[in-house]
């Protein structure tokens, strides 16, 4: 993944509208994996629409500083 805010922005806006999968760090050794789709991209934050038939909230956000400290791990379905 890119090294910058800005990098891991413009990475993320060339990707809307498509499926991803994030894996975000829940605790200790514990992880959690959403699927979804690539809604809209903000200044600090993104927007995933996730799949409702795995969970009980349509949507969720995560910081561009997240992935960059490896909080998250963003996959997208290829």
């Amino acid at each position: 993944m890119p090294t910058s805010l800005a990098n891991i922005k413009n990475k993320l806006d060339d990707r809307i509208g498509e499926k991803l999968m994030v894996i975000a760090q829940a605790g200790r050794k514990k992880t959690t994996k959403r699927h979804g789709i690539l809604r809209e991209t903000y200044p600090a934050v993104f927007v995933v629409d996730l799949d409702q038939d795995e969970n009980s909230f349509e949507r969720v956000s995560y910081s561009y500083t997240d992935i960059l400290t490896k909080n998250i791990e963003v996959d997208f379905d290829e």
